[in-house]
């Protein structure tokens, strides 16, 4: 989740929150390419998620981080919560889930060099300390009680008011993963054409990269239930988002809609004040009850922009987040299905064609199908097979029209970052369906071995 936002002076109209949006707008040749993932860390002993402090955890590993290899800290209330290094990130989750932000990079194959330098001096950091770290879209068999809250008063905030309005709020906090890409857009009407797509298209992702069958050491019978949870979680600030598909859709309409979403939190002075289910239009007119008086700086508006959670999401860039976590290999999968389909004109064009005619109930249908049935979802006449299929021959030849060479000229473009997307639709198997059947057979309902065969 999000670091607190900073710059910004005092916000005196409400112009000016539809203009801080829109100052994401970039020409073509600036578009870059934003990363994010999540991976469980625990202890190889154990088998338990770290705690925050101690010889073995998630503090040692920031400070290994740090001394070793030139980060610098993010401290809260003198607790390292984080770290940053060449415009990239590594913060924590609620439950000490890793995250790396990474850098705004031009190619895919800048990001996979990128994700693959972080993830080894993490394990060599982990390996030190006696941690391992896995991808996957969920905790296969944590309770929630086995799980510790990192020392972030936002978390502490977001854990009380998620018990209040939903039934699965602290189940996303603590025990689930993702990996996101954040992707630019170059005018207000081109925002809006890939925030269509984005969202009308995020259940393939989520079918294509589902891979959380298993939750508290059994099998959910569902092939993402990272994307189940995220069903049920707090209506006011999740969903498909019909808004976005209608008439009007555009930077002002994405503002009426986050003054629609309660607040959380007013950061100050290094401390997260308690704004729970608190309007930001109060806070406009100086009524905020829990800053009587006191009006908002554009940090704070970025602030509150951090706190919806839709299947994407706006901010000075778009968000795609409808993807589990994963293993190494497919982490670089996610920005290259993403770029080949919005990055290339004429891939959007056909991506849009696809979805163009959906109404907000079969794309609801879509996103609940592909968390119960990943790949092989059906909704009416159509196939999420054949939309993968379909979809990744656009991001292919989106891609290749980039024409983005790696490896020094060696690698042409960005193609073939697709393939474990294209091993996915030959087999008709998701991740998940791979852990399913190894829990099944090879480790004969052994789910402790899940650990030791899909580390990083």
């Amino acid at each position: 989740m999000s670091i607190p936002q900073t710059g910004g002076g005092p916000i005196e109209n409400y112009a000016q929150l539809a203009e801080h949006l829109a100052e994401g707008c970039k020409p073509k040749e600036d578009w870059r390419i934003g990363t994010e993932h999540e991976k469980f860390g625990y202890n190889k002993e154990t088998l338990l998620p770290l705690p925050y402090d101690g010889p073995c955890s998630v503090k040692a590993l920031l400070e290994g981080l740090r001394d070793e290899f030139n980060w610098s800290p993010v401290l809260e209330a003198g607790n390292i919560i984080g770290l940053e290094k060449d415009g990239a990130n590594v913060s924590l989750e609620p439950g000490g889930q890793l995250e790396l932000s990474g850098a705004p990079l031009e190619t895919i194959h800048e990001t996979c060099d990128e994700v693959n330098v972080h993830l080894e001096q993490v394990q060599t950091i982990a390996d030190r300390i006696g941690a391992g770290y896995i991808g996957l879209g969920a905790s296969p068999d944590w309770t929630h009680e086995q799980v510790p809250m990192m020392p972030k008063g936002r978390y502490r905030l977001m854990t009380d008011y998620m018990g209040r309005v939903g039934t699965h709020g602290t189940q996303m906090m603590y025990r689930t993963c993702t990996v996101q890409v954040n992707l630019d857009f170059g005018s207000e009407a081109d925002m809006v054409k890939k925030m269509r797509v984005a969202l009308a298209l995020q259940p393939v992702a989520t079918a294509l990269f589902a891979n959380s069958p298993f939750f508290e050491g059994k099998e959910t019978g569902l092939k993402s239930w990272r994307a189940r949870v995220w069903r049920d979680l707090d209506a006011s600030r999740t969903g498909m988002l019909p808004f976005v598909f209608e008439e009007g859709m555009g930077f002002e309409r994405w503002v009426e809609y986050m003054l629609d979403v309660p607040m959380y939190f007013v950061y100050r002075d290094g401390k997260y004040i308690d704004a729970l289910g608190q309007s930001f239009r109060d806070f406009m007119d100086g009524k905020l009850p829990a800053l009587p008086g006191e009006t908002p700086t554009m940090s704070d508006w970025a602030d509150h922009l951090t706190t919806c959670f839709p299947e994407a999401r706006l901010k000075k860039f778009i968000e795609m987040r409808g993807a589990d976590g994963g293993p190494w290999r497919r982490i670089c999968a996610l920005p290259a299905y993403w770029v080949g389909l919005i990055y290339d004109q004429t891939a959007l064009d056909a991506a849009w064609d696809l979805c163009k005619d959906w109404d907000a109930e079969t794309r609801e249908a879509l996103r609940v199908a592909a968390s119960v049935d990943g790949i092989a979802a059906k909704v009416g006449n159509i196939s999420m097979l054949e939309l993968a299929r379909e979809t990744v021959a656009i991001s292919r030849a989106g891609l290749a029209a980039r024409a983005r060479p790696g490896a020094g000229g060696m690698i042409p473009d960005e193609t073939h970052f697709l393939n474990a997307l294209e091993e996915v639709i030959e087999t008709g198997m998701s991740p998940s369906c791979e852990l399913t059947m190894k829990y099944r057979n090879e480790w004969g309902g052994d789910l402790s071995r899940i650990y030791a065969e899909y580390s990083y």
